[in-house]
């Protein structure tokens, strides 16, 4: 791979996927040039781009990191200052879908970049070698196109497009940087209509279009059974329909069909009349106000969502359907062991479900090697674009492949040849694990063969079981090599409970007997949403308050440790990060977080204050930076109103402000792929360079009646002024006495086991009151905070 610094990157068109790649490319630390026309009248001229980008950065959720990595980039205009990209180092043309319009930019670009830069464009469809016609030698080596997802910051995939001239070089660099330094799902495809996720995406969606009618289905069932009992995200099909808007899906389904006569299913691109009645309407989703989703307001004066009937085009309330197979997959937390049973249901929903599954394994089966010659770049595709927990080929083994062809041949369903030469062979999945290396069918080479992972990477699921050498049913300790453990569990929203407990203090007995360092890491959704909140209730609501007392202390110990153990203790935890999550990572020697860490002390919420340790270490990280005066009292403010505000940080560098992280010791990492094995070293790396136990501090600094006076004072003014019930009255003065090392005189040197004490008490006496009780009770059967 040619050795490449990607410095400052162009971004050819400001609309709303350029902005967005533009801050994403300020996410990780690059200098931007962002360029779009200059404005018909008025005199700033880089209005356009001014604009758009300044919208971006008001969008929710965010497409930056930090507010304030968006001074990384510049905006400018065509006319003016599209020779500056001279200095850039990439590229991206991300104008309006058009191949003369792109074709007339690149005809310019090709006269002032750099030889040797990269050029790639960001179409969603059309054709990579006729966008690069009539360019440069020099250009077409080194063009491709880079089709991001929107929104980029969020959605991981990266299909990268060769044209027929493009340098391999450029490719593999692409793939390698996308994954690395992006934090990318690089998938390689080929120049074909739609690449591949919109090509399978939008023909499952299109499909659904269609068995909604035949089926008689409404939109809310099909949402229902689309949703997060099949691995898909929440917005299912038809409410992501209305997010991405109606004009865009049929714009690729129209281009699909047009470019595509051959593809045996070209029919099912075709739109139903209710979608073409919707565009004539102007009912276009979310953009318009109204798709298959409306909100309205009831004859109560309260808003509801309205779901379209698509035989009388008319809004109608909905009616939270329910299916017995739905009911019998409920319980069933692994998502493959749940396609079975869903696969397997006798009512309507199953009926769904192999009408659904059946049509998208023969699509996909067709697809090899139309659009790629490796069946695990679909699945790599549809999980990183569409948020797929399964791909089309995983989803068909987790049915069971033999069982989905008998029931394709019963409804007269035709299969790619391959398929069937795969099962004569004697095989019967088109994955498995072979020590410790996951493999696929290779249809070429009729076998099967590794699939490839970048370099640098340890994937958790793909470990042999001889790595694992302590579990019990929540946890997993693997053995990482080279003196390093790795401690992760598996929980409903990954909750710590007692085996969560039992599992930490084991991994730390472990790695203190025989190893060099442990890592704290898990492959789920989120890496903790906290402690369980439904253990706590029933101890508190049979007031069974020793038993409570000793829980609180057992897991304040078990955090101790993480602290006080002989060997480095790494955090790396990644999306939701929520409480005793978030407290576990406080008291690690050093957290490595994904970009995408949402952390937060949410305990004020649930009527309580963080009694794992939390509230303990925010009082001791506010006396390390205790300052004379004013400051002090700001600062102290600035912690109490972290806890009492419930404040969630909206990436991992957001949680560096919020006094999660620590600037200098704790660090982010964009790619998820490169995060367990980065935290891996960062541990190895603390033990080469002479790790020592470190001491329980007994110099935390505290401000006693000083600080206790500005609490007081701040929770009676919210009280008062009626933004705070009586209960959060409580709660903030329980959470300022321990922030302030309670009802002392002066400010007073104390020991950290004196505040988990105080934290202790605290947290059970709260937990004694009837409101935190009805709000504990609110968050298990709603899943909602209740404002008490």
């Amino acid at each position: 791979m040619s050795k490449r610094n990607i410095r400052k990157v162009a971004v050819l068109g400001s609309g709303v996927m350029g902005s967005r790649i533009a801050c994403h490319f300020a996410n990780v630390g690059c200098e931007v040039l962002l360029l779009d026309i200059p404005p018909k009248e008025g005199n700033d001229r880089n209005a356009v781009a001014n604009e758009h980008l300044a919208f971006a950065l008001k969008s929710n959720p965010s497409p930056i990191y930090d507010k304030r990595f968006a001074k990384r980039i510049t905006t400018g205009n065509f006319d003016d200052d599209l020779a500056k990209i001279k200095d850039c180092d990439w590229i991206i043309e991300v104008v309006i879908e058009r191949l003369d319009i792109k074709q007339q930019l690149l005809a310019k670009v090709d006269q002032v970049r750099t030889p040797g830069t990269l050029i790639t464009t960001n179409t969603s469809g059309i054709p990579i070698h006729a966008i690069a016609e009539g360019r440069s030698d020099d250009f077409r080596r080194h063009f491709c196109g880079t089709h991001f997802f929107n929104p980029p910051r969020y959605l991981p995939l990266l299909e990268l497009i060769p044209g027929p001239d493009t340098d391999p070089a450029v490719i593999d660099f692409l793939e390698e940087y996308g994954s690395r330094i992006l934090g990318k799902v690089a998938v390689r495809c080929k120049d074909t209509p739609a690449f591949i996720a919109n090509r399978v995406g939008v023909f499952g969606i299109m499909g659904l279009f269609h068995l909604v009618e035949e089926m008689g289905l409404t939109v809310e069932e099909v949402d229902r059974l689309t949703g997060p009992v099949l691995g898909r995200p929440k917005s299912a099909t038809f409410r992501t329909a209305d997010v991405v808007g109606l004009d865009t899906l049929i714009k690729v389904a129209k281009g699909v069909q047009e470019n595509c006569p051959d593809d045996e299913r070209n029919a099912l691109f075709a739109i139903p009349d209710y979608l073409r009645k919707m565009e004539e309407n102007g009912w276009l989703g979310s953009k318009s106000g109204q798709g298959f989703y409306k909100k309205d307001k009831g004859k109560d004066g309260k808003s509801e969502i309205l779901q379209l009937d698509l035989k009388t085009l008319e809004y109608v309330p909905q009616t939270k359907p329910k299916f017995d197979t739905l009911a019998k997959a409920k319980d069933v937390d692994d998502v493959r062991a749940r396609m079975a049973v869903l696969y397997g249901g006798t009512d309507k929903a199953g009926e769904f479900y192999r009408k659904s599954f059946h049509a998208l394994f023969a699509y996909v089966s067709h697809r090899v090697p139309e659009i790629s010659d490796d069946l695990y770049k679909i699945d790599d595709a549809l999980r990183a674009g569409f948020g797929w927990e399964l791909g089309p080929f995983e989803l068909w083994d987790a049915v069971g492949l033999a069982e989905a062809m008998a029931g394709m041949k019963e409804a007269g369903i035709q299969v790619a040849d391959w398929v069937h030469e795969l099962l004569k062979a004697g095989h019967n999945s088109f994955y498995k694990l072979e020590n410790g290396e996951r493999l696929y069918y290779d249809v070429s080479g009729k076998g099967y063969a590794p699939v490839p992972r970048a370099e640098g990477t340890i994937v958790l699921s793909e470990l042999p079981e001889s790595s694992i050498v302590w579990q019990n049913k929540a946890v997993k300790v693997h053995d990482l090599g080279d003196g390093i453990l790795q401690v992760g569990w598996s929980t409903k929203m990954n909750t710590i409970g007692a085996e969560v407990i039992q599992g930490l203090n084991k991994a730390i007995d472990l790695a203190e007997q025989d190893y060099k360092g442990l890592v704290v890491y898990n492959d789920g959704a989120n890496f903790s949403a906290g402690a369980n909140v439904g253990m706590i209730f029933m101890m508190a609501v049979e007031q069974e308050y020793d038993d409570l007392e000793m829980a609180v202390r057992t897991f304040q110990n078990t955090m101790m440790r993480m602290r006080y153990s002989a060997i480095p203790v790494v955090a790396a935890p990644h999306q939701l990060c929520l409480g005793g999550g978030t407290e576990l990572c406080l008291h690690a020697d050093k957290v490595v977080a994904h970009a995408e860490t949402y952390m937060g002390l949410v305990e004020f919420g649930v009527g309580v204050i963080p009694g794992g340790g939390g509230t303990k270490e925010f009082a001791l990280r506010l006396a390390d930076e205790l300052k004379e005066g004013d400051i002090r009292i700001n600062r102290m403010r600035e912690r109490f109103l972290t806890i009492g505000q419930a404040k969630v940080a909206t990436s991992g560098h957001e949680a560096f402000g919020l006094g999660y992280l620590r600037t200098g010791q704790d660090e982010v990492i964009v790619s998820r792929a490169h995060q367990l094995a980065h935290a891996k070293a960062c541990a190895l790396e603390l033990w080469n360079k002479g790790y020592t136990k470190p001491a329980p501090r007994k110099d935390i600094q505290v401000l006693g009646q000083e600080g206790l006076g500005i609490v007081h004072v701040g929770a009676n003014s919210m009280l008062s002024g009626h933004y705070i019930s009586e209960h959060d009255a409580l709660i903030s003065e329980k959470l300022g006495y321990v922030l302030c090392g309670g009802d002392l005189s002066e400010m007073t040197e104390v020991s950290e086991q004196y505040l988990l004490d105080l934290e202790r008490k605290a947290f059970v006496e709260l937990c004694m009151q009837r409101k935190t009780l009805e709000r504990l009770q609110s968050i298990i059967t709603t899943g909602k905070v209740l404002r008490n």
